[in-house]
């Protein structure tokens, strides 16, 4: 029973980091999903739970459209999902309330502390690409990351708070949960959103957060049953294309730049070096103690198989 509870919190607090990053412009939930491990059971899970509610509407009615349907929601790992969904929007909502004014006034070092943890977690999808790169792994990942440096450098817009511009905000925002280097923070800033979707969950506008809701589902229904069949078989290239795409994505953090997003002169810079340097190390610590783990449990396993 302890160790069900002590499960339930710990992949809580998974699906929490996930949900803090989303309130936080720069920063992508599906990095943060994989620092904490939870990439692949979250895309997957998504996408089974998709392909479930698809065959409920079109083929509940016929026979055995339904308990298709359940072996599709069967497959997601609900022990993981169920507690780290639960964190997410918890975690979203205080991050919004409490972290996000905070962070607006050391915007500089936050932006510092994220830019190395970034940094450092280009690693993950670098290295789990499984295959030796080959200039053209690289061209192509120098590509994506090109043209998502370019699109972080885009200066912002004014979009109207309309409730067909919210809808198809969100559902495009909330893509960049699955997608890792990509903000959906920062994508309500882009468009003008930003502030409004803030003000709404601090004044409970249910009309509002009922429109973003219906838009970011659409969008992660859409979106996820393709990142799933490109994860399940095309996973080299499109780790590839994530580890560009997050490397680009870093223009986003830089800490020197304005609220136009236009490069300024370095200032404070030992200190907020230094926390480049810190949330580097956090990130390559977490990657060097899950590589010994596993190092640690495959011994374990041969060990176990010799005996």
């Amino acid at each position: 029973m302890a160790k069900t509870v002590g499960s339930f919190i710990f992949n809580a607090v998974r699906g929490g980091a996930v949900g803090t990053s989303e309130a936080l412009p720069g920063i992508s939930g599906g990095t943060v999903a994989l620092i904490v491990g939870l990439y692949d059971k979250l895309i997957g899970g998504a996408g089974h739970v998709v392909s479930g509610i698809r065959l409920t509407v079109t083929d509940g009615l016929r026979g055995k459209g339904m308990h298709r349907a359940k072996e599709e929601f069967g497959k997601a790992d609900w022990g993981v999902l169920a507690p780290a969904l639960i964190g997410m929007p918890i975690f979203l909502i205080l991050a919004m309330l409490l972290i996000e004014p905070i962070l607006d006034e050391h915007t500089q070092y936050a932006y510092a502390l994220f830019f190395g943890l970034v940094l450092a977690s280009v690693w993950i999808p670098y290295s789990a690409a499984g295959l030796p790169w080959r200039p053209l792994h690289y061209a192509i990942g120098i590509t994506f990351a090109v043209l998502a440096f370019l699109v972080m450098g885009l200066p912002g817009a004014n979009l109207p708070v309309h409730p067909v511009v919210v809808f198809f905000a969100a559902s495009v925002a909330i893509c960049a949960l699955v997608l890792p280097g990509m903000s959906g923070s920062f994508i309500l800033l882009t468009v003008g959103l930003y502030e409004p979707v803030l003000q709404a969950v601090r004044s409970v506008d249910i009309a509002f957060i009922l429109t973003f809701a219906a838009g970011a589902v659409t969008g992660l229904a859409l979106f996820v049953k393709l990142l799933q069949y490109l994860l399940e078989n095309k996973r080299a290239i499109t780790l590839v294309v994530l580890t560009g795409v997050m490397a680009g994505s870093l223009r986003a953090l830089w800490p020197w730049q304005n609220e136009d997003r236009e490069i300024v002169p370095a200032t404070d810079v030992p200190l907020t070096v230094g926390f480049m340097v810190l949330g580097f190390a956090v990130v390559a610590t977490v990657l060097v103690w899950e590589r010994r783990k596993r190092a640690r449990k495959g011994h374990e396993h041969e060990a176990a198989l010799v005996r």
